[in-house]
């Protein structure tokens, strides 16, 4: 199987390429999902896949299939896949390292005229980052049942623009049902997107599965008055309570310890004004943890411990759940295949969690699946200055090659 040779060259070529749609000044990328930017990249992707031999399907949600044939087509294909969108201040390799390496494989199949049992199958996801339409994650959300397809189609950005709308006006709006993909196994090579590979010192991160999340969206609101003749002891100030809420949200991942992480991503003030106590706030909570009992204690203490500090400042807190998922483990054969992998390509490696959220978390509930990681410069990621290696590049990709010809035969 450590026959196949991968073209690191090629591969590295090809990422360069696709960066340079949405290039930002800093090095970075910003191509969201459903724009203009988005469907040159989604055309670059097609055509190579086109001229690679690929057979190119589109489903209801935009999700983009190629597929390389087997010798069996009655098999359930063994597929690879992440997603081509960013965030508006994104790297050139999130998501876009497993799309392009899963390319690279089917490349590097082709050179060397070896013919799998299994089709093989290359996917693009649609808005797995969740910046324009959110929550993120929901073209493999829809393709596998987490949301319904009205509701995904009828999702709307911050201008008020339809998801589905924006579908067919780049001419991404297909007709395969969305949940009619059937798949017999799923792999997705990513970059780590945090430090533990390179300050550890290892080339390969086998994921064994992905930690748990919750969303919150919590509103304070207080009464709002001038901020002169109000004194301090009759104020019911939304954004000072808010502010104590979010050293609580803080506080309950530094208790629980571990690999526990709780953000506060964004704010809303209101009324926004210089001089006058703010009368409402609206902020974001994200709580993950590798656990599923602790994660669950750390939305209890969440609700108990936002809710003592409104009533104890004369504040109406509403908290509401937004999104989440379970913590998912994925399927032991297939990450002992990428383990056994990394073996015999002699490289280093460790098993890891993932703490990101990645289309393969939705995928798992329904599909076979695993992950396969690459250090990234730093541990940065949704950052224009993330950065890889083109050896890890290379190593990442010849290890899924070998896991994904074990599996298809």
């Amino acid at each position: 199987m450590s026959e196949l040779r991968i073209d690191g060259d090629r591969l590295w070529r090809t990422l360069m390429d696709l960066a340079k749609i949405g290039a930002t000044p800093k090095g970075g990328l910003c191509r969201l999902a459903l724009t203009d930017l988005d469907r040159q990249g989604r055309d670059l992707f097609v055509s190579w896949c086109e001229a690679a031999g690929c057979t190119v399907t589109v489903d209801e949600v935009g999700n983009i299939f190629a597929r390389r044939p087997g010798r069996n087509p009655d098999r359930p294909a063994v597929c690879m896949g992440s997603h081509l969108d960013t965030q508006p201040t994104g790297g050139r390799f999130d998501g876009i390292y497993g799309v392009l390496a899963g390319l690279e494989v089917i490349r590097s199949l082709n050179d060397q005229g070896i013919e799998t049992d299994a089709p093989i199958d290359l996917i693009v996801w649609t808005n797995e980052e969740g910046a324009r339409f959110s929550p993120p994650m929901l073209g493999s959300g829809a393709a596998m049942g987490v949301f319904t397809l009205d509701h995904v189609l009828d999702i709307r950005d911050s201008d008020g623009l339809r998801l589905g709308d924006e579908l067919a006006r780049i001419g991404y709006k297909g007709t395969v049902p969305v949940t009619g993909h059937v798949m017999g196994a799923y792999f997705e090579a990513h970059i780590e997107q945090g430090p533990v590979l390179e300050a550890e010192g290892f080339e390969i991160g086998v994921v064994t599965g992905a930690q748990g999340q919750r969303w919150y969206e919590a509103t304070v609101t207080g009464r709002e008055s001038h901020a002169g003749p109000t004194p301090m002891r009759l104020r019911r100030d939304a954004l000072a309570g808010a502010a104590v809420m979010m050293e609580a949200v803080e506080a309950i991942a530094l208790e629980v310890g571990g690999d526990a992480c709780s953000t506060i991503g964004r704010v809303q003030v209101h009324p926004d004004s210089r001089n006058v106590i703010p009368g409402r706030v609206w902020f974001t909570t994200d709580l993950r943890n590798p656990d599923s009992d602790a994660l669950a204690r750390m939305d209890a203490m969440l609700r108990e411990r936002l809710a003592a500090i409104a009533e104890k400042r004369g504040l109406t807190l509403e908290l509401t759940d937004f999104w989440a998922f379970p913590t998912t483990p994925f399927a032991p054969e297939l990450v002992d295949r990428v383990r056994e992998s990394a073996q015999r390509r002699g490289l280093t490696h460790r098993d890891i969690v993932s703490g990101a959220g990645h289309d393969a978390v939705y995928v798992a509930r329904k599909v076979p699946t695993t992950m396969i990681f690459i250090p990234c410069e730093g541990g940065l990621s949704h950052n224009e200055a993330e950065n890889i290696r083109p050896d890890h590049a290379a190593s990442g990709c010849a290890v899924l090659a070998d896991a994904v010809l074990a599996t298809a035969g």
